[in-house]
């Protein structure tokens, strides 16, 4: 099933377009501002994103997300005639818009475009481990791991970027979110918990590397 991060700090557009979203077979996930929009991020399929919200503005939101998700597909929501909203919407990697106001069914349509048209791949394979994002999913030799939303979400995130090293800092502010009042060794717990079920050796990993003093990185075979 296919994952709706919605991005709007206006509760009444959310609850519709939420609804109509969900009639629609979508998971919905819900973001009120940039910041927490960013700590969602890897658990979507597909982004809509409003271009003016508080603490952080749609447009960082949208440079944050080409940057570490090149090919997660965004729809922008713009004030109706703001063509110069549009153009550096566009410019920033937004793959589609809808101007306010707007018909709920056109925008369902447009999230149905533009992920039956997504270049999001469905299936990372890596030797015998292998990640299904839409799906939520991940096998290891045919076997399905039994792994928490958490634990699905750091694994998809290091998987995602093959030998990108991550922080403790910035997976916190990733998985766990902005406003996770955490600290490093969270982290380090759930990264332990994932070896287990991935059955790693911890002196000679498989899939996950520790980067000592800076964090951990996904390893390609």
């Amino acid at each position: 099933m296919a994952r709706v991060l919605l991005v709007d700090d206006d509760p009444a557009i959310r609850e519709v377009l939420s609804a109509y979203l969900r009639q629609e077979g979508y998971e919905v996930v819900e973001a009120a501002d940039g910041l927490e929009a960013l700590g969602k991020i890897p658990q979507a399929s597909l982004v809509v994103l409003d271009l003016m919200l508080p603490r952080l503005s749609g447009w960082e939101v949208a440079r944050e997300l080409r940057r570490d998700y090149p090919e997660l597909p965004v729809l922008m929501l713009t004030a109706k005639g703001e063509e110069e909203e549009r153009i550096r919407g566009l410019d920033l990697g937004a793959d589609d818009y809808v101007t306010k106001p707007f018909s709920p069914r056109e925008v369902v349509a447009r999230v149905r475009a533009l992920l039956r048209r997504s270049g999001l791949k469905a299936e990372l394979a890596f030797g015998e481990l292998v990640i299904r994002p839409r799906e939520r999913e991940a096998y290891l030799a045919g076997e399905p791991l039994a792994l928490s939303k958490l634990e699905f979400d750091l694994l998809l995130t290091l998987a995602q970027h093959p030998r990108l090293v991550w922080s403790r800092e910035r997976l916190l502010e990733r998985v766990w979110g902005t406003d996770f009042p955490g600290v490093d060794r969270v982290v380090d717990v759930h990264i332990a918990g994932l070896r287990k079920k991935l059955g790693e050796d911890g002196d000679n990993p498989r899939y996950i590397e520790t980067v000592r003093g800076v964090g951990y990185r996904f390893q390609e075979e």
